[in-house]
């Protein structure tokens, strides 16, 4: 039995040591060289754009608001359009204040019913509005005069390569590196 495994080892050795020896093979053929191509231009770096307006929703303007995107504002209809509402303010630490924003649509219970917030947009425009399950005439100056909403138009690019929570309005704004001195102010 043990001259049969040292057989079988030592013929295992002698196969495998004579299957890595041989001739070297004659070389291959070069292929032939590419032609260089010319210089294209630098892409666009796409960018986000954030706009802050304020309006008054009444019966004079059926209790909506429409935004309409400037010309320096370029809106593609596979852009992601966000709209939030400025809920309340708080202070911080320093005692400097510090909004605090919610995603459309948002709805509340008041003592006439359910009022919605919400918002449709194309390429074009923004058209805030309100929804309720009562006569909008009722409500306090509050629901409705100076109302502050954040815009952001998210490119479909964006949006596509990086997890985030739309929810959280200062993780749209760090996406879109867009600092809060910098964005534009609209009242409509």
């Amino acid at each position: 039995m043990r001259k049969g495994l040292f057989y079988s080892i030592s013929a295992l050795f002698l196969i495998v040591m004579t299957a890595c020896e041989g001739p070297v093979g004659p070389p291959g053929f070069d292929g032939r060289d590419g032609l260089d191509g010319r210089d294209g231009q630098d892409g666009v770096n796409i960018l986000g754009t954030v706009i802050d307006i304020q309006g008054t929703f009444d019966a004079s303007n059926n209790y909506s608001i429409l935004y309409e995107f400037p010309q320096t504002v370029e809106v593609f209809e596979t852009d992601i359009v966000l709209v939030y509402l400025l809920w309340d303010q708080t202070t911080d630490s320093n005692n400097e204040p510090v909004d605090i924003w919610r995603l459309l649509p948002q709805t509340r219970i008041l003592n006439q019913g359910l009022l919605q917030y919400n918002y449709d947009h194309t390429f074009l425009d923004v058209n805030l509005f309100l929804e309720a399950d009562f006569d909008l005439a009722t409500l306090m100056p509050g629901d409705t005069d100076d109302q502050v909403f954040r815009i952001a138009i998210i490119p479909a690019e964006a949006s596509s390569s990086a997890r985030i929570n739309f929810n959280d309005m200062q993780a749209v704004m760090n996406l879109l590196n867009v600092e809060e001195e910098n964005i534009p102010k609209v009242e409509l």
